[in-house]
């Protein structure tokens, strides 16, 4: 019986323009869901936009829009990069959906009625970008903006009550917050008394947001919203079955500068509805420039669509997914990503298959030669493709994806290097045959090796399987049929100079 998987990204806001950080997240789910697709598991994978709260008010305010228009304006920017970058989300959510509204109200009518909502007068610092109140020391960090006092009535969610509960279950379960660091920040972070969390504005300062199911003269905050997407897209109050077969979560993706709201608020927002908590939240690390974190005002933003449009998609999937060790920060240059293509895009895998199908063109009518009888060369590139597979798999479900990617070029450079040794190009004036089972070893290898990348490169491998005439997707041996004729193709990867 194949397992379920259903894994999401943080819903992205409105407001922001597509950056690295989101690219990153986003193909990082997108390789999961493809290697778990290609294992047959039931997979679901879910992405989407935050479009509440008051800088949308605001920004909206200031075009002379409403804030719905204002959405509906920005959101394409987002659906036209996933589309660039060959996203295969199952289902793109946006909080101003009306399913979406009708789980919020259902889960915050929940909260209310297991005593878990209370109304207080709050007077404190509030952060108008955060959208939050914050805390003296918080204050004092220079981290928050736009600060000011505000004394007003709201509705406080008892998070304080879960407190010990949800200690208790991260101690338990201790795949629950990874990497581990993370989920030791998150205990040190529980070790002081858990603060009620607002979860209200009042309409008189923000109308922008959903309206409590019990005071319409509220609205939810932001982030008690949008965290509920994750059950709103899989049938959460509306398809039993669905919510069932899909829930819950595998992974929550997050970047770790929202670990809090993920590993803290969330779960005990569950605890309170009586709600499984996800299995995994996984908080990768931040992308910087030159070692420094990427910002608007340092000008140091990495535009994905123009990385895109110079060197193409799967070339920019593979730099990200292989430079980055999940769970630490990782450094983006250009002069990293063009030495990183040049010398595994390019002279390892794109070489090789350029060799084999030239001299299979060249010398065998096109046609795939014969495997023939194994000697010691061959049977050893057939059993390291088996132990290959075995050790992929495992490094995947170890989200350890750089290992598992670095494991698959060692494999390829093994097979340059077997095809330097025996010289084909050479071999074939004197014995073709031979020559010809060289020739089906190096390009069943390839084969094989674009299987396993092609979660993270699902265009270019396509090309290679394509151009080998292989429409196996398995990587058994011998999936390679002799006799079947190869295709004329474009370099795979041409070198960057």
């Amino acid at each position: 019986m194949k397992d379920n998987f259903y894994i999401t990204t943080p819903i992205y806001y409105v407001n922001d323009k597509p950056h690295i950080g989101h690219a990153y997240t986003t193909i990082l789910g997108d390789v999961l869901s493809r290697y778990n697709r290609n294992l047959g598991n039931n997979t679901f994978f879910l992405t989407g936009l935050d479009e509440h709260g008051q800088k949308v008010q605001q920004a909206a305010e200031n075009l002379k829009l409403s804030p719905k228009a204002h959405c509906d304006k920005m959101a394409p920017r987002f659906i036209e990069l996933w589309d660039k970058l060959h996203i295969s989300n199952d289902d793109f959510i946006r909080t101003t959906e009306a399913r979406h509204k009708k789980v919020v109200k259902k889960i915050l009518q929940i909260v209310m009625d297991n005593g878990d909502l209370y109304e207080a007068e709050y007077e404190g610092l509030y952060s108008v970008s955060e959208e939050r109140f914050i805390t003296e020391k918080e204050a004092e960090t220079g981290v928050y903006r736009d600060i000011k006092t505000l004394k007003e009535k709201n509705y406080f969610f008892r998070m304080s009550k879960y407190q010990n509960k949800l200690i208790d279950h991260i101690n338990s379960h201790p795949e629950f917050i990874q990497p581990v660091h993370r989920k030791n920040e998150i205990l040190g972070f529980l070790k002081k008394p858990l603060n009620d969390l607002c979860i209200s504005r009042p309409k008189s300062r923000l109308h922008w947001g959903i309206e409590l199911p019990f005071d319409d003269q509220y609205v939810t905050y932001v982030w008690f919203d949008a965290l509920i997407n994750y059950i709103t897209a899989v049938g959460y109050g509306d398809d039993k079955i669905m919510f069932q077969n899909k829930w819950p979560a595998s992974f929550h993706l997050i970047g770790k500068d929202i670990l809090t709201t993920h590993a803290v608020y969330w779960p005990t927002m569950l605890m309170s509805a009586n709600i499984e908590l996800p299995k995994s939240i996984f908080a990768h690390g931040w992308w910087l420039m030159d070692e420094s974190k990427m910002s608007k005002s340092l000008g140091n933003v990495i535009n994905p669509m123009d990385i895109i449009d110079d060197y193409g998609v799967d070339p920019f999937r593979y730099y990200l997914m292989r430079e980055m060790v999940l769970g630490q920060d990782a450094n983006f240059t250009i002069e990293s990503f063009v030495q990183r293509y040049n010398s595994d895009l390019a002279n390892d895998f794109g070489n090789l298959l350029s060799r084999v199908t030239t001299l299979i063109h060249k010398n065998y009518f096109s046609a795939i030669p014969s495997p023939g009888k194994f000697d010691d060369q061959e049977l050893s590139i057939k059993l390291n493709s088996e132990s290959l597979y075995n050790n992929v798999i495992n490094l995947f479900s170890e989200m350890r994806l750089n290992e598992a990617i670095e494991e698959i070029m060692q494999f390829i450079r093994s097979v340059n290097k077997y095809m330097e040794f025996n010289a084909p190009w050479q071999m074939v004036k004197e014995d073709k045959i031979r020559a010809g089972q060289i020739l089906y070893t190096a390009g069943e290898a390839l084969r094989i090796g674009a299987i396993l990348l092609s979660p993270v490169m699902p265009n270019r491998t396509a090309i290679l399987l394509d151009a080998l005439n292989s429409e196996k997707n398995d990587c058994s041996w011998g999936g390679l049929k002799s006799g079947n004729i190869i295709k004329k193709h474009s370099p795979l990867f041409p070198r960057i100079k």
